[in-house]
């Protein structure tokens, strides 16, 4: 007799997830600042592998757009909120991307 066991939530590819777009977004800025060179701000440089993050970035933002509601409420708020810091990593992903041209 097998037993199936249930996948987490974020990983269910069909459903929205909240925690799949933080993650996505979140991982992206990281990937994003190290392809720069960021901590050492005196020698920025591009990558060729920098759009990779900005297609991350943009990936984690329609998956927290997914979990918007019809009406609005709190949780509808809140994701609006997380939608707009989600724009501000993709403003950096991008200016990044296309800093030293």
């Amino acid at each position: 007799m097998d037993v199936l066991l249930p996948r987490p939530h974020p990983f269910r590819l069909r459903q929205p997830s909240l925690l799949r777009g933080i993650i996505l977004s979140l991982g992206a800025m990281a990937a994003c600042m190290s392809l720069s060179g960021f901590p050492d701000t005196t020698h920025l440089h591009a990558s060729n592998w920098q759009f990779l993050p900005v297609l991350a970035a943009l990936w984690g933002m329609v998956e927290t757009a997914r979990c918007l509601d019809r009406k609005w409420s709190l949780h509808h708020a809140g994701v609006l909120i997380l939608l707009y810091s989600e724009l501000m990593i993709l403003a950096l992903a991008v200016f990044l991307c296309l800093f030293p041209i």
